[in-house]
């Protein structure tokens, strides 16, 4: 991977223990094919942290629970317009990746929860028509052609679960109504910091709950969908 700034999990907290901000540090970063953390932390030196900067990016108005999420028209992985309002009648689980993205417990473990919730819908599990949207906000990579196979490669049914994307710009405002955050270094495409956010919607388009992170389970979010009314 090239040089970022991301956070990191350390599965035996002891090795956080003594360390100051600024701290300077060389550890293995452990990959599988669920998760990563940091193993073997030995300090190194110390440096000054640099001042924070404040942001020229205007505040989001994040959306409540109950308050409707606004629309918004992208392109999905057969290069078609698709609008959110087009999937009223359907409760909605949301989320947003990128398929570059290179750490298992962030966009991929969100492919692999879509996926279980996905089976869940097809084995009759949830109550009523039930759409899967995942939103990339690296539109100069994640091209109708690459969310295409991707979703081939996670095995997305498309009437199910819809990949799709739009420009930066408009990915970036949208979602951060619903809390998304993006970062990145312009020098190095490939490199986008982020966090998780994934929403699931009412029928009528209303925000119902905000699952944050990479913490919640599939079963949480099938009682999500299931909790939203069918008429």
């Amino acid at each position: 991977m090239p040089a970022m700034t991301m956070p990191f999990r350390l599965k035996d907290p002891a090795q956080a223990r003594r360390r100051q901000p600024g701290d300077l540090i060389r550890a293995t970063l452990m990959v599988t094919d669920d998760e990563a953390w940091l193993s073997n932390v030995e300090k190194t030196g110390w440096a000054p942290l640099p001042a924070p900067q404040e942001s020229t990016r205007p505040a989001a108005d994040l959306l409540k629970p109950g308050e409707a999420v606004p629309d918004e028209t992208f392109v999905d992985q057969d290069g078609q317009a698709f609008r959110l309002s087009s999937l009223k009648g359907s409760a909605v689980l949301l989320t947003f990746i990128y398929t570059r993205c290179p750490m298992p417990d962030f966009c991929p473990r969100m492919d692999a929860y879509f996926g279980a919730v996905q089976k869940a819908i097809k084995n009759g599990r949830l109550p009523g028509a039930i759409r899967l949207v995942s939103v990339s906000f690296d539109p100069d990579f994640d091209t109708p052609g690459e969310l295409r196979a991707h979703a081939s490669r996670v095995g997305a049914d498309r009437a199910v679960w819809t990949f799709a994307t739009a420009p930066r710009s408009r990915v970036e405002a949208w979602g951060a109504r619903l809390g998304l955050s993006v970062i990145r270094d312009e020098k190095n495409p490939a490199v986008i910091m982020h966090n998780l956010r994934t929403a699931v919607i009412d029928r009528n388009g209303r925000l119902v709950a905000i699952l944050d992170g990479n913490r919640w389970t599939p079963d949480e979010a099938i009682v999500a969908l299931a909790s939203v009314p069918i008429s």
